[in-house]
Formats: structure tokens, sequence, C-alpha cells
């Protein structure tokens, strides 16, 4: 770290989709033309019209809960039942709609079964049980996961291996066919190094590791890292702002209680610097929001065991509403990763370097955020408000992005439209590492999108002779 960075990983099987917060919203096409528009970034090769079929092929699969809203700001999708608003979310809802008119709060859409369809009965998955113990795992299969859908599904074509406790090394680049020739790879427990080859090859390690599997990969026609003519591989690393949360009591409501444990928030679309530059700062943001009632005076009771302590249990408490920030940062070229000259890891593969940090316009956007939230929540009657800025550094967030970003032009980018690295086509890469921006949205469902369109090409082009 050369500048504090938290990176968190996931190496099982299964990797980040076992651990993830399972948000599952679209982009729009304002993140995919503001950079452009307002000259904060770089364009992207492709539009909101690009994607959509492959974000209805994945939501469709992976089972994707939430309601048809008619937001210009997040647009609606192939959705099963939402998990419903409780009374207090709902009187924020309509709170905000009076004060403010385009301030929307909605059903979150969230990766779980709430109805499950014949195809996720095919994956052997079971409806989400409304447990809200989903970073245990969960064994109904109620979210997607890779480890209860997608993998059982590759398995049942035949053409399966899965490999673990392998630590990818580089790609090997064929000199001669100007292609990738396939992957060496080193076993994390004898440490012995195996190579694999394959016509095509797909690089999704999570954004940083993807960075440095490209950036070790090198060769005589590649000294900096395969694909890396422009010198950008590394650079422009970028993530989520989540230093905001707030919190806040309101009264009323003591007649109502909930049903279950509702895995899900609520969200607020963003709603800012949409048509049009209406704030001090770039990009935008999305609110997560909710309501609970806390527990009765259990806690407090001076026995812990027994009818008392039992009684004490039966009345809930107080309500509250919490809401938390997940803000758009700007690619620099200065927030960047790179391999190490000096030190390795055990497996002798070049230490990452993270030189990452927030700047201005996150300390403003973070700003509005606190303000904004505020006010909304003070007219619908939320009293004793406290705000947080955790001020953790860049990583915990757990949504890095950048390093090898998409883009028209091979001078400034280093994938095509079709997530292909411009100088080495038969290679391609769909995770984080591959976003020319971060927008507000949760990327994951858009990650998984790109994939999808980019293996459908793939093997197109195969077909073709042309891979």
């Amino acid at each position: 770290q050369e500048k504090p960075f938290e990176w968190i990983r996931g190496y099982q099987v299964g990797g980040k989709s076992l651990t993830w917060g399972r948000c599952t919203q679209r982009w729009s096409d304002f993140e995919f033309t503001g950079p452009q528009r307002f000259n904060y970034g770089w364009d992207w090769p492709i539009r909101y019209a690009d994607v959509a079929p492959w974000y209805s092929h994945v939501e469709k699969f992976i089972g994707v809960c939430g309601n048809k809203d008619g937001l210009e700001s997040m647009p609606d999708g192939e959705f099963l039942p939402p998990f419903e608003l409780n009374c207090v979310e709902q009187h924020l809802k309509e709170s905000f709609l009076k004060n403010y008119g385009d301030r929307h709060l909605v059903h979150a859409r969230w990766a779980h079964l709430t109805k499950p369809e014949q195809v996720h009965i095919d994956q052997g998955r079971g409806q989400c049980q409304a447990r809200n113990l989903c970073m245990r795992g969960c064994p109904f299969g109620g979210y997607f996961s890779s480890n209860s859908s997608t993998l059982p599904w590759a398995a049942k074509t035949g053409n399966l291996t899965v490999r673990p406790f392998s630590v990818v090394h580089s790609i090997i680049y064929d000199e001669q066919k100007h292609r990738a020739a396939g992957v060496r790879v080193i076993d994390a427990e004898t440490k012995e190094a195996t190579e694999f080859f394959a016509r095509i090859v797909f690089v999704n390690g999570s954004s940083l590791n993807s960075n440095l599997i490209l950036l070790n990969s090198t060769s005589n026609r590649f000294p900096n890292g395969l694909g890396n003519d422009s010198g950008i591989l590394g650079k422009y690393i970028c993530h989520h702002n989540y230093r905001g949360w707030m919190s806040g009591k309101i009264e009323g409501f003591e007649d109502k209680y909930v049903y279950g444990r509702n895995p899900t928030d609520a969200i607020i679309a963003n709603y800012r610097n949409l048509h049009k530059i209406d704030t001090d700062f770039a990009g935008g943001y999305t609110t997560y929001m909710g309501a609970y009632r806390e527990r009765g005076d259990g806690d407090r009771c001076p026995e812990q065991i027994g009818s008392t302590f039992k009684e004490a249990m039966t009345e809930p408490g107080q309500w509250h509403v919490y809401a938390y920030l997940q803000g758009e940062t700007i690619p620099r070229e200065t927030n960047h990763v790179r391999l190490s000259k000096d030190e390795k890891d055990q497996w002798g593969i070049p230490l990452l370097i993270t030189s990452v940090e927030y700047d201005d316009n996150d300390e403003r956007l973070l700003k509005d955020f606190f303000v904004q939230t505020e006010e909304m929540l003070t007219k619908a009657g939320v009293t004793d408000i406290q705000h947080n800025d955790s001020k953790w550094p860049p990583g915990l967030d757990i949504h890095e992005m950048g390093g090898c970003r998409m883009g028209n032009d091979p001078k400034t980018s280093m994938l095509d439209k079709w997530n292909a690295l411009h100088h080495c086509k038969n290679v391609f890469v769909t995770d984080g590492a591959c976003m020319t921006s971060t927008g507000n949205q949760s990327p994951s469902i858009l990650y998984m999108t790109l994939t999808a369109r980019a293996a459908n090409h793939a093997v197109e082009e195969l077909k073709k002779g042309n891979l």
C-alpha cells in the first residue's frame, strides 16, 4: 500500500459471489454517457441499448426481485416479486415524492428468489427464506452465487473442470501467431507450475488481480503487460464512495411491525447531475435507505433469563431510519496499481502496489449526500439525525474498478466494445477492471451482463474462424 487501501479479496471457489451485497440495479444511459457529456472522463464504446438484452438474459437466469418503477435513471428489468416496503419506508417514499417530485424511494432490486421460476428450480435452488443471514452463505441458494447457480449449470454440460488451489501467474502469448495461447498457473499448495492452453482466454480475477495478471504477462511484443501499447494498464483505478452513513428516529407507527427479516434495502435512485450538472461535483450517487424497529427492553432488563425477561422482549421498541451512500468517483491517472520490482509473494509473483485515494470531488459529493438526505428525512418527520463519515480508505467499499478500461481508441483504452484486448483479440476482460467509469449503481450485474455478451460474441467469432 503506497496509500492506505484495504484490498478485500475472495480466493474461495465461487469468489466474491458468495459474499457480495446482491444489489442489482441496471445502469442507465446517464452512467454510460455522463463522463463524456460532462467532460470528467472517457466515453464508453457502448450504450444502454447495447447491454439491455443481456441484462434481461442475466436477470432471468440469476433471479432478481424488484418492482417496475419506470425511472429514467434506474431502468426496469426482468423482476420477481419485490420484498415489500414496511410502513415507515412507505411513509418516507410518499414524503419524498410530495416534497421533491423527482426523488424516488423504490423497492430494492436484489438477486433473491422471492418466487423461484422453473429455471431456478432446475438449477437446484430454493426460495429465499428472508432470514437475513446472507453473509453466512445461503444453504437454500436463495440468493445468486456461482456455487448455487452457474457452476452447477456448467457442470451439467459435462465440459466443466474446476481446479481450485490455482494461482494464475500470467497469460502465455504466442509471438508467431500474435495471440494468447493459454495461461500459466501455480499450484497454491505444491507451487508447481502448469500451463493450460486455449483458443480464448477470459480474465475475471476481480479488478485488481486482473490488472496484476495482465501486468505480469510480459513478452517481447508486450514488455509492459499484455496488450499494453497505450501504457494505461493499471491506471485510472477507481471505486465507490461508501463513507457516508446516517441514522435517525421516527415517532408513530407503534401499532405496526414487520414480517420476516427483509434481506434487502430500499433505494433512492440517483437524482444528481442527470441531464445537466446541477451541483459543485461531478457524478452522482445512489442512496440506500430503510427502517426497522429495535428490540424491546430485553437488553436492559435486570433479569436476563426467565418470565420477566421474556415479557420484556415481547414489545418492540423505537422505529429507526438509516441511509448510506454509494457515490461515483472520478477516474484519475494518479490512482493506479503497479507491480513491485523487488517483492514477490509466496508463489514467486510480483506483489501489487496500490496507490489510490479520495479527492476533493469525493468530499463535495459526500457533503451533498449529508445535506440533502438530512433535509429529506427531516421533512418526513425523522428526528435525532446522526451523521457518520467513516473515513475508511478505498478498498473497504469493495467495488474497485478500472485499470483495463473499454474504449473505441486503442491509444486511450485497453479493450474494445466486446471487452477484447485491442491488441490481443482472443483475450477478454469482463470484470471490474474493464470499467471506463464507476457510475453510481452497483456494478456486479453489469459485469455479469458484459461477460454474457462477450462470451456470446466470442463463440460467434470462433464459429466464423476469427478466433
